[in-house]
């Protein structure tokens, strides 16, 4: 058996991002993916095929309760593909809580500031103006403007999009098909191919061991029911599969015991989708679908934002709980929706689990805290939609949990966490987690460039 310098499991934020600096070092890595490698000229052309393609649980997976509905990408490049590829550094207020919450000292500005610039100088970053605004986010504006609510242009990872083509963004939440979104497959993964990077797709781990030589990981290759098994050995490994696919590797390979804090600590920033029908074209779906979001310092010390997004109209269908003649009534408006939404900056008092077959039982409620946060932000998507001219208001009765993260926490303590602040599981010299599981608590941010930023931290540990 070939033993790997290093072996990467997932290759999103994390994965990816460490994947292109090791190899770039000319270390010899392994980049291991659950999912199948799409090139911009194969992703998937409809919604439904890309939902049934590109996600684990063919598009979504829920809470033990059915409740709060999860995504993420099983494919080359993770969440990142579909995510909007909002790269923000951590201010002040999410740093000194990690701080606090770890007790890691260099959760600071001045701590991350090279590896957050690293990670910027790495990236295509674009950050939009007056210009670029489409018609949803003129009606944000406009109405923020008149209540006295704070808002900012947004900076995404992005280049070259075409929009002078006619090109529409929220095509690009199914994949980017000019490579223009920065995700970590076209930032990182491609270029580190260029540069001999090996990659093997659809093999999904279902033990890590890990001895003082190095780490083995077993797993399962292929399709269902045409399955063979795999294992591969490395000096050293890092597990990147996000808070779900970490967690649940961890939690298969029998840690649970020797580590009290594995799957604790989960959040999800819980998000909730407002839409307001004016009685001329928004056109919300056209040109670039977000380029401002709210930055007022009272939504901030109240724990939610307010985000101008939107979704494509199989998604957005999906999004009404009303039936027959009202919801072919709603679709049909779909051109008038204007949409906010509140994204919550939850306590991170959920867990991981899994059952005997390996199947995810995640634990999410919302607590007292998380339900006023939501409360705020409800009110001020009201005013803002009022303000806006909407005739008629609809609040969507999903809810959505896009930015996973915990359960492999990160501190010095061993009994409150699972790996230290130099990335390896407590008592694990050869084994590593980096990803959005090691975060120690909601952020309230945008969490893709700190994921990238922690990546580049531990590769220069690793070079070292």
């Amino acid at each position: 058996m070939a033993i790997y310098d290093f072996i990467i499991v997932g290759s999103g934020a994390g994965g990816g991002t460490l994947a292109y600096y090791l190899n770039k070092s000319g270390a010899n890595v392994l980049l291991l993916e659950a999912g199948r490698f799409y090139r911009k000229n194969t992703f998937p052309k409809t919604e439904a095929e890309a939902s049934a393609e590109l996600y684990w649980g063919g598009g979504i997976e829920y809470d033990n309760q059915a409740k709060l509905g999860f995504l993420r990408g099983r494919l080359v490049g993770g969440s990142s593909i579909m995510y909007q590829c909002l790269m923000d550094r951590f201010d002040d207020i999410a740093l000194n809580d990690w701080q606090a919450e770890s007790g890691i000292n260099y959760f600071t500005q001045n701590g991350m500031d090279s590896h957050y610039t690293q990670i910027e100088n790495d990236l295509q970053l674009h950050t939009f103006t007056e210009g670029e605004r489409n018609g949803n986010a003129n009606l944000f504006v406009k109405a923020c403007d008149e209540l006295g609510y704070k808002w900012g242009y947004l900076r995404r990872g992005q280049h070259d999009c075409g929009r002078e083509l006619g090109n529409d963004c929220i095509t690009c939440l199914n994949g980017c098909h000019r490579d223009s979104k920065q995700s970590s497959m076209v930032a990182f993964v491609q270029k580190a191919e260029e540069n001999n990077l090996k990659v093997e797709t659809e093999i999904e781990i279902t033990q890590v061991i890990h001895q003082k030589d190095g780490v083995i990981v077993r797993g399962l290759q292929g399709l269902i029911g045409h399955k063979k098994p795999v294992e591969y050995k490395a000096k050293k490994t890092i597990l990147a599969g996000g808070a779900f696919g970490s967690t649940r590797m961890m939690l298969m390979s029998g840690y649970q015991n020797q580590l009290p804090a594995l799957g604790k600590k989960f959040a999800t920033h819980p998000q909730f989708m407002w839409f307001g029908f004016q009685k001329e074209y928004v056109d919300s779906h056209k040109l670039f679908f977000q380029s401002v979001a709210s930055k007022d310092p009272n939504f901030r010390a109240n724990g939610f934002k307010l985000e101008n997004v939107f979704s494509s109209p199989v998604s957005t269908s999906m999004l009404f709980t009303v039936r027959g003649a009202q919801h072919h009534d709603f679709l049909k408006r779909y051109r008038y929706m204007q949409c906010v939404e509140v994204a919550v900056r939850d306590e991170n008092i959920g867990e991981i689990r899994v059952d005997k077959k390996g199947k995810l039982n995640v634990h999410k409620p919302m607590t007292d805290q998380d339900n006023e946060r939501k409360t705020k932000g409800h009110n001020a998507i009201r005013n803002i939609l009022k303000t806006a001219g909407a005739y008629e208001v609809y609040e969507s009765q999903m809810s959505f949990g896009l930015h996973l993260m915990g359960g492999c926490t990160i501190g010095v303590d061993g009994k409150n966490s699972v790996v230290s602040p130099e990335f390896n599981v407590h008592g694990m010299e050869n084994l590593y987690i980096c990803d959005s599981s090691v975060f120690p608590n909601a952020p309230g941010i945008n969490p893709s460039l700190t994921i990238m930023a922690l990546a580049h931290k531990l590769s220069t540990l690793l070079i070292k």
